[in-house]
């Protein structure tokens, strides 16, 4: 059996560099609805496999690589001094509510060396089904993001193969979402590779609407037990299904032509083959009814949109729910149209009507009521980050993976594949689901073969 082997974990503070600017000096972050809403939730988890680089034949050249990413990334945490922090909380007697802070105080980061000696990259690239050590290849597992008020807000784990290093972290959610998360481990891959500034500077102040007070009062107590309840998830799969970019266009074309318009997305119109193929191998009576949780952002819907490099979460999430049997009974193009219609809504006025209403009435997901049953989908990740581009010095990745936070029967994770243009799903779902679509002539037709 492969095994993992933890030589070494510590902490890593930032760095401090005078000579380099970078945004005032800041000690406390407010936490908004977007970062509280995600509290009792598990943390975001994604991680680069690499092939080892042509110089790494020793093992004081291993060290020395190990060195160099764990140098880089404390001079990378100068310029995102939240990831070394740790949440403060303030207990306000008058009201018998409680206030979450981010607390910049460089306590560091997590970092791990470890070791899997016997595990190959194409164990993890080949595989048909994604390998369960590829869970044991990050840090901080099991954590909530809640418990970052004594665990660390990220985590780093550099894991040697025989012929190749896998780079997984751990953030926390509540400190941001995966557009900060890419933002971090892309300038993280600048830094290793010699640049002395980022290329784009993170902006910490949060966003507020006028009339919203802060710090938010949120009615929990930090003693509970139902804060930190464990949530059984049955025996889960996991394969990554590859879709070319011509796969894609097909997909789209197709959608856009049985409604007889241009506005379906490629995103929803694969998305929309994806949860028709999941609910056709599920075998759902008629009447069910069938859920797809997709995520919104606010960044560029707020008016004036968020400045681009902001550093927190800037999302909600939303649902378009029909019957299995309506699902399954209109084609392509009608389902990707519900996602059109639900994503179109989501203007300004009601971005901003779910941040205001969430402040007056805070709604805490907890994993109990976000476990995607096997009538629901739920959506995470963006084919759209820049996760190829994430370059250390030696060469790009050859794959992503995500690790085990929060994964449910219906979880689906969304990358960009290797060839622009294309787009890797990865599917979390019970073992006969996942045969049943395996077999799905209809759904493997728009599957390029691994």
């Amino acid at each position: 059996m492969v095994e993992v082997q933890v030589i070494f974990t510590c902490l890593v503070g930032a760095t401090s560099n005078e000579s380099i600017s970078t945004p005032k000096k800041i000690s406390k972050i407010e936490m908004t609805p977007w970062d509280l809403q995600f509290l009792r939730l598990e943390t975001i988890q994604k991680g680069l496999l690499f092939h080892k680089p042509k110089q790494e034949n020793t093992n004081t050249s291993k060290s020395s690589l190990v060195d160099r990413l764990k140098e880089s990334l404390s001079r990378t945490l100068h310029f995102f001094p939240p990831l070394a922090g740790r949440f403060s909380t303030i207990e306000n007697t008058d009201d018998d509510t409680v206030s979450f802070f981010i607390n910049c105080n460089n306590a560091g980061v997590e970092f791990t060396h470890a070791s899997a000696p016997k595990l190959t990259v194409s164990a993890i690239l080949d595989s048909t089904r994604v390998p369960l050590i590829v869970h044991h290849l990050f840090p901080l597992n099991n954590i909530r993001n809640i418990e970052c008020v004594t665990k660390p807000l990220f985590g780093v784990q550099i894991t040697e193969l025989v012929d190749g290093f896998f780079i997984g972290c751990t953030m926390s959610h509540s400190l941001g979402d995966g557009t900060c998360f890419w933002h971090f481990f892309n300038s993280w891959s600048e830094i290793s590779r010699g640049c002395q500034i980022i290329s784009k500077i993170p902006v910490f102040e949060r966003y507020f609407s006028e009339e919203m007070k802060t710090p938010i009062h949120l009615p929990l107590k930090l003693d509970d037990e139902k804060l930190f309840e464990k949530f059984e998830v049955p025996p889960l799969m996991e394969r990554i299904f590859h879709l070319s970019k011509e796969s894609i266009c097909k997909l789209k074309d197709k959608a856009n032509s049985e409604m007889d318009v241009k506005s379906i997305s490629s995103l929803q119109a694969f998305l929309a083959h994806l949860w028709r193929s999941i609910t056709r191998c599920r075998k759902l009576d008629d009447e069910k009814e069938v859920v797809i949780s997709i995520i919104i952002g606010a960044r560029t819907r707020l008016n004036p949109p968020l400045p681009e490099g902001y550093f927190g979460n800037a999302v909600h999430i939303k649902q378009v729910k029909i019957t299995a049997g309506e699902l399954l009974k209109n084609r392509l193009g009608w389902a990707a149209m519900q996602m059109n219609k639900m994503v179109v809504s989501q203007n300004s006025e009601e971005v901003m009507k779910f941040y205001k209403e969430w402040a007056e009435n805070p709604l805490i997901f907890c994993k109990g009521s976000v476990i995607v049953g096997n009538t629901r989908l739920g959506i995470s990740s963006s084919p759209r980050y820049n996760i190829y581009g994430t370059d250390f010095g030696w060469g790009k990745p050859v794959a992503v993976r995500s690790g085990m936070a929060n994964k449910s029967d219906g979880k689906i994770t969304l990358f960009p594949g290797v060839e622009e243009g294309s787009v890797d799903i990865e599917v979390c779902i019970l073992p006969e689901t996942l045969q049943a679509l395996e077999s799905d002539q209809e759904f493997m037709e728009a599957i390029t073969k691994n």
